[in-house]
C-alpha cells in the first residue's frame, strides 16, 4: 500500500479511466483554516460524504503546512470512519476497503496566496490584459505599472523595489509592432533588481507576454536581474486576448518558486495526484465550467474577512477581479470608509445611532473570528455585507469591459455615448445565475437573508437563479475539474450549490403607486396571478427541484429582457427561499432622509420576513 510522498512514480490506473476512481480526498489550505472533504462514488455517482477542517500550520511553531492537512484528513476519516492518515503520519493510498483514498488533491490561498505585479505599456490595453491574466490565474494584483501612468522613472523603480511580490508579468505592443516601449518598462524592472517575498534563496520570476519581436531586447535587459521566461502575448493584436498561455505559466511558477518555498509545501506538492492552485483559480474554474456546460451567464462572489472576489462568466468571457480592502472582519473599517457610514445605515430598519456603528466597527476590528450573539448585531453585520458586496460589483464592472483599442461599429445611439468609455459587458439583464459564497452569506441564519442581500447589492434584473456554496466546496471541485470534470460537476450540482430560488426584477423605475408588472404563474403544484406595485417586493413559494412558468407584463417603462413595456414568458426554478418578485425598480433608489429610509427597510423586511421579531 503507497503512502503520502513515498507514492511509486509509476502512472496510476486512474488517469487511464478516472471514472474508476471511488474516493477522492480534496483539501482546501486557506489562510487560518484548512479545509478538507471526502468525495465518494455511490451507486455510479459522485457525492460529497464527509467534511473536517484544522488549524492552518504555515506559520511557527510547527512551519509545515501538512500537519494542517494530516489534521483535517484525521478528522475528516474519523467521521467517515476511514483510515485516511497511517501510523506515520501519512496519506493512506491507494483505497483498499475502508482504508485510504484513490487521489488527493489540494489548493492553497496561505501564506497570503499568490501576489503579483503587473507591468504594460498601455494601462487600458495591454496592461488591463495582464491584469486580466494575472487575477484569472487567482493572483492578488499588488500594483499595475504602466508607460502612461506618469510617474517619473525613479518612483517605479522604488515602487518595484518596495513591493516584493511572487512574481511579476510584464506585457506590452501588439506582434510585430514597435519594440520601443516594453523595452523601457524592462529597463525600469532591471535596476530595481526586485526581491521575492519568501527572501533570497532564488531571483525573482518575471513571465513575458508581450511583442513577441521583442524577446530578444527584454531577455537582453532582464536576464542578470531576474528568472524570466517567456510565453505568447497576451494582446497579439488589438482585436484579441489570449490570456491562456500566461495563465498556465503562472500557475506554473506558483509551484515552482511560490509554492516550494513555503514551509512544507514541497511535501504537499508531491503528495498531491494533481497541481495545486490557487484558491480564487480554482473558483473560477468551477464557475466557467458550470456557465460553459450550460449556456449561462454567471456571476460568483465570495465575500471574507480581508477581501471580497468576483467572477463572472458573460458570453464565454471570463473576468475575476479582487477588492483587496472590502471584507467583513480585518478589511471591515475600509468598508464604512468607502460606503460611508450613511450607506450603511441606510439598510438598518431600527433606530441605530453612527457612534454605536463605530464601536461594532472597532470591536470586529479587535476580535475578527467573533459572530453575531444579537439580532441588532446580525443586522448590522448584514448591512456591511451589501455595502462591501454593492462596493465589489461595481468595480469588477469597471474591471469588465470590452476591448480598448478595437475599432467597433457604432449604431446611430452609439453616438450620444461616445465620451461614455468602454462599456462593461456584464449585464444584469442577461445573468442567468448569482452564486454566493462566503461566511456571511453562506451561514446567515435564515437563507432568505442571504436572497436578500445578494439581490440588494447586485441588483438582478430579468429572471435570474440564486445560489450559495454550502460549505465553501467550489475550491475543491475546481481542482477537482482538472482530472475528473464529470465528477467535479455532479458534486457541484448535488452537494454545493444550495438552489435559493429565483428572482424576478425589471430593469427601470416607473412612478411610485404604478403597477411595476403583472405575473402569472403555473406549475410548481400551484397557480397563481397578480400583480406587484412599484416599491414591493413578494416571496412566493417554490420548493427545490420545482420549476414553474411565469408570465411577465412590465410597466411601459420597465424592461425584463424583450423591451420597455413588453411582455416575456420564462421558466423559474424553485429554491429553499422560493420565487421572489421585485418591484423596487432598477437601480434600487433608497430615500434619502433617515427617518424615511427606516420606515422603507421596516417595510421591505417585513415583506420578506427577513427577521423573525
Amino acid at each position: 500500500m503507497n503512502h503520502g510522498p513515498s507514492n511509486e512514480q509509476r502512472e496510476p490506473a486512474w488517469r487511464a479511466n478516472p471514472d474508476s476512481l471511488e474516493v477522492i480526498l480534496a483539501t482546501d489550505c486557506g489562510s487560518t483554516t484548512t479545509k478538507a472533504i471526502l468525495i465518494e462514488k455511490i451507486d455510479g455517482v459522485y457525492r460529497q460524504t464527509y467534511r473536517g477542517e484544522a488549524p492552518t500550520t504555515v506559520e511557527e511553531p510547527l512551519a509545515d503546512v501538512t500537519a494542517g492537512v494530516i489534521n483535517a484528513a484525521t478528522e475528516v476519516g474519523e467521521l467517515a470512519g476511514r483510515r485516511l492518515v497511517d501510523d506515520q503520519g501519512l496519506l493512506v493510498r491507494p483505497a483498499r476497503g475502508k482504508d485510504g483514498c484513490d487521489v488527493y488533491i489540494s489548493t492553497s490561498s496561505a501564506g497570503g496566496g499568490l501576489q503579483m505585479l503587473v507591468a504594460g505599456v498601455v494601462r487600458s490595453m495591454s496592461a488591463a490584459s495582464a491584469e486580466r491574466a494575472a487575477l484569472g490565474a487567482g493572483a492578488i494584483v499588488m500594483e499595475t505599472i504602466s508607460s502612461n501612468d506618469k510617474r517619473p522613472p525613479y518612483k517605479t523603480i522604488q515602487r518595484i523595489r518596495d513591493l516584493r511580490p511572487d512574481m511579476i508579468l510584464l506585457s506590452g505592443g501588439t506582434d510585430g509592432g514597435t519594440t520601443r516601449h516594453v523595452v523601457q518598462l524592462a529597463e525600469l524592472i532591471a535596476p530595481a533588481r526586485p526581491q521575492p517575498r519568501f527572501g533570497g534563496q532564488y531571483r525573482m520570476p518575471v513571465i513575458y507576454a508581450g511583442n513577441q519581436s521583442a524577446r530578444p531586447l527584454v531577455e537582453e535587459t532582464l536576464r542578470e536581474a531576474c528568472e524570466l521566461s517567456f510565453v505568447e502575448n497576451v494582446r497579439p493584436v488589438l482585436e484579441r486576448e489570449n490570456l491562456t498561455p500566461a495563465r498556465d505559466r503562472i500557475h506554473d511558477l506558483f509551484l515552482e518558486h511560490v509554492m516550494a518555498h513555503a514551509p512544507g509545501y514541497d511535501k504537499l506538492i508531491a503528495w498531491a495526484d494533481a497541481p495545486i492552485m490557487p484558491t480564487p483559480g480554482a473558483v473560477g474554474d468551477i464557475l466557467q465550467q458550470i456557465a460553459k456546460r450550460d449556456g449561462l451567464n454567471a456571476v460568483g462572489v465570495d465575500i471574507g474577512g480581508a477581501t471580497t472576489d468576483v467572477f463572472s462568466v458573460f458570453h464565454g468571457v471570463f473576468n475575476r477581479t479582487v477588492s483587496a480592502n472590502l471584507g467583513m472582519s480585518y478589511s471591515i473599517a475600509n468598508v464604512c470608509a468607502e460606503a460611508g457610514l450613511e450607506n450603511i445605515l441606510r439598510w438598518v430598519h431600527h433606530p441605530c445611532r453612527e457612534g454605536e456603528l463605530r464601536n461594532r466597527v472597532k470591536n470586529k476590528m479587535i476580535r475578527p473570528t467573533t459572530i453575531p450573539q444579537t439580532l441588532e448585531a446580525l443586522i448590522f453585520e448584514q448591512a456591511v455585507a451589501r455595502e462591501a458586496l454593492r462596493l465589489s460589483y461595481l468595480q469588477h464592472r469597471e474591471f469588465a469591459v470590452d476591448l480598448r483599442g478595437v475599432q467597433q461599429q457604432r449604431t446611430i445611439g452609439d453616438l450620444f455615448q461616445q465620451n461614455a468609455g468602454p462599456r462593461s459587458i456584464v449585464d444584469n439583464l442577461q445573468l442567468d445565475l448569482l452564486v454566493a459564497s462566503g461566511g456571511v452569506l453562506s451561514h446567515a441564519p435564515r437563507a432568505v437573508q442571504t436572497a436578500a442581500m445578494l439581490i440588494d447589492a447586485f441588483e438582478p434584473e430579468g429572471i435570474t437563479q440564486l445560489a450559495k456554496d454550502s460549505i465553501f466546496m467550489m475550491p475543491h471541485l475546481g481542482v477537482l475539474a482538472q482530472i475528473h470534470p464529470r465528477a467535479a460537476l455532479e458534486v457541484f450540482e448535488r452537494d454545493c450549490l444550495i438552489p435559493l430560488g429565483t428572482c424576478v426584477a425589471p430593469r427601470g423605475n416607473a412612478r411610485p403607486g404604478d403597477v411595476c408588472f403583472r405575473y402569472r404563474i403555473s406549475g410548481g403544484g400551484f397557480s397563481t396571478a397578480g400583480e406587484l406595485h412599484v416599491g414591493d417586493w413578494k416571496l412566493l413559494p417554490l420548493a427545490p427541484g420545482d420549476t414553474a412558468r411565469i408570465e411577465v407584463e412590465p410597466h411601459r417603462r420597465c424592461d425584463m429582457g424583450a423591451g420597455p413595456g413588453r411582455s416575456i414568458s420564462a421558466t423559474i426554478h424553485g429554491g429553499i427561499v422560493g420565487v421572489i418578485l421585485d418591484g423596487r425598480g432598477r437601480p434600487l433608489r433608497l430615500p434619502t432622509e433617515r427617518h424615511d429610509c427606516q420606515k422603507q427597510m421596516d417595510r421591505w423586511q417585513k415583506e420578506l420576513n427577513l427577521y423573525a421579531e
